[in-house]
């Protein structure tokens, strides 16, 4: 049995390996609350997950991609045999940690594994699914490279970034076929929520969790249907309204720009300038 804990970034990598000539069971905890996704290799070792009096059993884990979260009290529970070996290796991070993840790696987290950055239990399990060849290439090559110190871990870290890459692409790819065809509803309410807090409107995250999206399928979804991003939408609603308000002569060129959430003139008038093709002052 190998177990190595490598540190890349804000992520913990680690790295099992077992082979065995007769059943040998062997568990891992973790020691604070995280956030993981574990990849099954070639072997096709049992898997049982303990918390409390519940527990999940996995008897088919070969090629498996498995998202959770888990505190301390959450107990792996691998059961190996001569024919069911382990190669597992699991991508975690601490919750508090997200924030701080390079290339946007923590947005997605929130994005596609938001039950599991609010869990509401010891262990919260994530979405899970067969990995493509190409993602069991990756995680194959953990286990059979023979690199050593700074040329191993830049070959790790370049892999991990590799992995993570097509497990959420993967995972934007299955919530995109599984969700409605159709959110009109949602996405106009969104528009209006906007359009109502025009001066002051919520930020991309609090306007996802009013309409029940994530940031990512609100960003995407808004603009299909608008045919333009959501605050770029906002911004030529604002200057639109900036502009009938100096036109019918209701506010002066200042307050019009107040009206609609700008702080500065100069920021107005060139964005004004930008989508009319004048400045306010020629309105």
């Amino acid at each position: 049995m190998t177990r190595d804990f490598i540190n890349i970034n804000d992520f913990v990598v680690l790295v099992e390996e077992a082979n065995t000539t007769a059943i040998a069971v062997d568990s891992c905890c973790f020691d604070e609350p995280i956030i993981g996704v574990a990849f099954y290799g070639s072997g096709n070792v049992d898997l049982t997950v303990k918390y409390g009096q519940n527990q999940k059993k996995f008897h088919h884990t070969k090629g498996l991609a498995l998202s959770f979260h888990a505190d301390q009290e959450v107990e792996f529970e691998h059961t190996i045999s001569p024919d069911k070996s382990l190669k597992c290796l699991v991508v975690a991070t601490k919750l508090n940690s997200l924030e701080h993840l390079p290339n946007e790696e923590g947005e997605l987290f929130t994005d596609l594994l938001e039950e599991l950055t609010r869990p509401k239990d010891h262990y919260v399990e994530g979405p899970s699914f067969f990995m493509t060849p190409e993602m069991e290439a990756i995680v194959d090559a953990f286990f059979v490279n023979n690199y050593s110190g700074k040329t191993k871990m830049m070959f790790f870290r370049s892999q991990i970034t590799a992995l993570l890459s097509h497990f959420f692409g993967q995972l934007a790819i299955q919530q995109e076929k599984t969700s409605k065809p159709n959110h009109r509803k949602q996405l106009n309410k969104a528009r209006d929520i906007l359009l109502e807090n025009i001066d002051n409107p919520p930020s991309l995250s609090e306007l996802s969790k009013e309409i029940g999206f994530n940031t990512t399928k609100l960003k995407k979804e808004f603009k299909a249907s608008f045919g333009v991003p959501v605050f770029k939408y906002l911004q030529s609603e604002r200057l639109k309204q900036a502009y009938h308000l100096i036109k019918s002569g209701e506010k002066t060129i200042q307050e019009a720009a107040w009206a609609v959430g700008y702080d500065s003139l100069g920021s107005f008038s060139n964005a004004f300038e930008k989508k009319f093709g004048y400045r306010p002052s020629q309105a």
